[in-house]
């Protein structure tokens, strides 16, 4: 029987939140603390200081020997120096361990091995971490013993942001001050701040450890580049929200119990719908919380699940023929005093301020869609999105029956007058309570869709971080409330000029709302009809990244100058060329090294069957003989696809950095590794399994 865990006993005990600064921190202290994570006062060095003592003896009190700077540079996962509080030596022999507000505050790493895109030389080495205390410290325990980690920002010597973060909290500043500007306007006069609510839905696969280590393409790429499907794969729909096998179940209370610990409320947990797929998803976080807190569960799944013997996988798709793994981003908006800005009520006709704000949604998305589209782009996406499994590389918005009558009402007459209500579900068995059905049902083919009170943008990768669609959503959703109340601020009569702004709205942009299926390829038509964008993969939206409209509203609202937008620009341009490079490599080192030896040996032993065969005077070995020519064929067909591969790989890695390059890529190698791979899946199905080189998807996704 598993051990008894009392959830609220373990909750948050790693993390120094808000109960434990009340508790250790001097009155005064705690006051100005607050007002520094609320107001963004100025916290003085003194305070610092002792904020710094308590953390630390906390730290310590948890085995905590040293503590790092947190942060999350351009490279897709979270960096870390660590140094120990050890300060100086005593006259007695011991040692003083100490941390000052100055170390809190401010770290110094070596800003010339991260990604810049141009905004550093190689030899200007100097960056900085600076503490961001709107997101608390927490104490990891791993192997390494227990470790003080203190979230911060990352940027240049001169001020450039070099991380995810920075462009995070500019944007939550941003919508905060435009969304009060706006709530003003409709009477609330009490509520001080607005914050971004995110709750970050996470996929993963689990499979074998030692499986894993003989597939070097999951080591170099984190997805496979060879590989058969199995006789059964997802099909049966037999895998989804089905019972949780024992060892995954020992493996996912393990997660659970970590992420407690740090204040991770993770909270739903469920079989996905490709085998040895699974889903992990928490309660709302303030945006800056939820994208550490997201870094968090990563990390934590990994981690875990080498000590179950397990490796976690977090590629968007680690296999192909099965579904890939995304990251659904839930955002909503909400105020210091609990209202939340997307609640629509029993009767959103009523509801004039909701139904601005989501004309005002409306027109960002559409304005903004190739923008939106991007801040979702990774080289691992490419193979999801549109894959008729995920939401189509064409951004549009699901509103569900009601709302969207409304927005007609809204469009034909400038008023709407009623809203679709809810109705008694017949079940049809009388031992069955009644209960209310929803007024829209859920659509899981819609890139952004409304589900009751938040937005569900669902395009995001498994493994990518989520700051970038909320960097997108905050600001340019900041944009549309800013005009609005331009509107709105000098409006004779406030209440005509809502509703024109609101039809004014809906109609100009309507052609963003659909309800139907995002996967048929009757959409994608209609889709180009209505003139929405569709860039289907990851090198054709980064142009979105400095289209003037783009670096205008960035700029507007302080988020990313033009210098940060281009060097994010050159960095994603490079992180694609490199990320095929390493894999059209691996297919090579693995064509080169495994699976032509292996196919080769197969060949031998057909040809010594056919000549013991006929020896021992039987003639009939068509079977053997046609397999022997059927594998020399595919034999020969995959040396001539690797050579061809070898040859625009090196091309291709010849070339300058840059966007060439990287479509280069695109056009050119990725077409030759599916060229080498066709052949190799086929060899796979004919080949001796003893002597296949490699575990199969089979082994892969059945014996976890």
């Amino acid at each position: 029987m598993s051990e008894y865990i009392n959830v609220s006993e373990i909750f948050g005990e790693d993390v120094f939140n808000d109960a434990v600064m009340q508790q250790r921190l001097p009155k005064k202290v705690y006051k100005d603390l607050k007002q520094t994570i609320l107001e963004g006062k100025d916290l003085s060095l003194e305070m610092a200081d002792v904020i710094a003592h308590e953390m630390k003896e906390w730290a310590i009190e948890k085995g905590a020997t040293h503590y790092t700077h947190w942060f999350q540079p351009l490279t897709g996962v979270t960096a870390e120096k660590h140094d120990s509080f050890i300060t100086a030596p005593l006259p007695n022999g011991k040692v003083l361990m100490s941390f000052s507000g100055k170390e809190l505050i401010t770290g110094e790493p070596d800003a010339s091995s991260f990604p810049s895109g141009g905004l550093r030389a190689t030899f200007e080495a100097r960056g900085y971490t600076a503490w961001d205390c709107t997101s608390p410290a927490f104490v990891r325990h791993d192997a390494a013993g227990a470790t003080l980690c203190i979230p911060t920002a990352f940027c240049s010597y001169t001020g450039e942001a070099l991380d995810q973060k920075t462009p995070l909290l500019r944007s939550m500043q941003a919508i905060n001050t435009q969304a009060l500007r706006l709530i003003r306007l409709f009477g609330d006069t009490t509520a001080k701040r607005v914050i971004p609510s995110v709750g970050a839905e996470q996929e993963y696969f689990l499979v074998s450890e030692e499986k894993f280590s003989q597939r070097k393409d999951l080591v170099f790429t984190g997805r496979t580049l060879f590989g058969a499907m199995p006789p059964k794969g997802q099909e049966l729909d037999d895998h989804y929200l089905g019972t949780i096998r024992q060892r995954v179940s020992a493996y996912m209370k393990h997660v659970n119990e970590e992420l407690w610990k740090l204040g991770v409320t993770s909270k739903t947990q469920h079989n996905e719908a490709a085998p040895a797929q699974h889903e992990l998803a928490p309660i709302y976080a303030e945006a800056n919380v939820e994208v550490d807190h997201n870094q968090i569960v990563m990390q934590t799944l990994k981690r875990v699940a080498s000590q179950h013997g397990m490796k976690c996988l977090l590629h968007e798709k680690p296999f192909a023929g099965v579904n890939g793994s995304g990251k659904h981003n839930n955002w909503s908006l909400t105020t210091d005093t609990g209202v939340n800005l997307l609640e629509p009520g029993n009767t959103p006709h009523d509801n004039i301020q909701f139904l601005l704000i989501l004309s005002c949604i409306l027109k960002a998305v559409d304005e903004h869609a190739e923008l939106l589209r991007e801040s979702a782009a990774d080289v691992g996406n490419d193979h999801r999105l549109g894959a008729n499994e995920a939401p189509p590389a064409i951004i549009s918005v699901f509103l569900g029956e009601q709302l969207t009558d409304v927005m007609n009402q809204l469009i034909t007459t400038g008023t709407a007058d009623h809203s679709i209500e809810r109705e008694v579900l017949d079940t049809g068995v009388k031992a069955i309570p009644e209960f209310m059905r929803d007024t829209a049902d859920r659509n899981r083919t819609s890139p952004f869709a409304f589900t009751g009170n938040k937005f569900e943008f669902r395009m995001v990768g498994s493994r990518d971080s989520i700051a970038p669609a909320n960097v997108v959503l905050n600001t340019i959703v900041a944009q549309a409330f800013k005009e609005a109340c331009e509107v709105l601020e000098q409006a004779e009569n406030f209440d005509i000029a809502v509703h024109d702004l609101m039809k004014k709205n809906f109609t100009k942009h309507q052609r963003i709302v659909f309800n139907g299926n995002g996967y048929s390829k009757e959409w994608v038509k209609e889709a180009e009809r209505r003139g929405l964008p569709n860039m289907t993969c990851m090198v054709e939206s980064l142009d979105a990244l400095t289209m003037e409209k783009t670096v205008a509203l960035f700029e507007e609202f302080g988020v990313l100058t033009r210098a940060e937008l281009e060097s994010r620009q050159e960095i994603k341009y490079e992180a694609y060329a490199k990320a095929i490079n390493i894999e059209a490599r691996t297919m090579l080192d693995i064509a080169g090294k495994q699976i032509i030896p292996a196919v080769i040996r197969y060949s031998r032993q057909l040809a010594d069957s056919i000549n013991a065969v006929v020896a021992a005077g039987v003639l009939e070995v068509e079977v053997q003989t046609g397999l022997l020519r059927e594998t020399s064929a595919l034999l020969k067909e995959t040396k001539e696809a690797a050579d061809a591969l070898r040859e625009v790989t090196e091309t291709a890695y010849a070339m300058a950095d840059g966007k060439d390059k990287a479509f280069y890529y695109r056009r050119q190698v990725l077409p030759a590794m599916e060229a080498l791979r066709k052949p190799v899946d086929q060899l796979e199905m004919i080949v001796d399994k003893e002597i296949w080189p490699m575990p199969s998807y089979g082994d892969l996704l059945f014996e976890v």
